[in-house]
């Protein structure tokens, strides 16, 4: 699951998105209004949590925006104040949800399931390749009967490519469905060093390397 974070304050920013990593989701940040729009419209992403007092352009003219575009990705507001009148503006902008600061992450993250089951975000909620099989509602990996733990880039990886199997993914569009927002400061070959682990883990046969286009899970 990609979920982009578009928040200015960049601690809560960052601490969002760690939470969201440790749970197995792939997050990505932005600190500006503006930034977050373009990023949005470019890649439907599976949820947005989205700040309203943002620099660049207000959160719910973001929202706004997403929605007159046709964006379907549900947004999760981050708001200051519970008033009713701007939750109603908030939900009126096209927003499904809203959280009122300071909240707990565990919260956030119950708010962001809730959300891809009210959407049905997970059209099919466990993907299978060969003798592998991903729960995305548990976040369980398993080869053949036997559990398999994997750190949360890896599962972030092999959920993109099980998602995506029969089609090759290059590097650099695994590193920014995975990584994010880092992939500005991390080596291309940290993709290589990850399909490593996984195929280590659940078998070479797994992820092939297809010659001048990346890795494919055969669908």
């Amino acid at each position: 699951m990609e979920i982009l974070i578009i928040e200015d304050n960049r601690t809560l920013a960052n601490n969002i998105r760690r939470y969201l990593e440790l749970e197995h989701y792939a997050a990505s940040v932005c600190f500006d209004g503006s930034e977050g729009l373009q990023r949005a419209l470019a890649h439907e992403h599976d949820c947005l949590i989205l700040d309203l007092d943002l620099p660049g352009l207000h959160g719910l003219e973001v929202c706004r925006r997403l929605r007159a575009a046709g964006s379907k990705s549900p947004v999760l507001i981050l708001t200051a104040s519970g008033a009713t009148r701007d939750v109603v503006q908030g939900l009126d902008s096209g927003a499904d949800d809203y959280l009122v600061k300071p909240f707990d992450m565990e919260e956030l993250v119950a708010r962001v399931r809730s959300l891809f089951r009210r959407r049905g975000t997970v059209a099919n909620p466990v993907l299978v390749a060969a003798d592998v099989t991903l729960d995305t509602n548990t976040h369980e990996v398993r080869k053949g009967a036997e559990p398999v733990h994997l750190a949360p880039k890896e599962y972030a990886l092999l959920e993109y490519l099980l998602r995506n199997a029969g089609v090759a993914q290059d590097r650099s569009t695994l590193m920014e469905h995975v990584w994010g927002e880092h992939t500005a400061s991390i080596a291309l070959e940290t993709v290589d060093v990850h399909v490593a682990y996984l195929r280590r883990k659940l078998g070479k046969e797994l992820i092939r390397t297809v010659p001048g286009a990346g890795y494919l899970v055969p669908g």
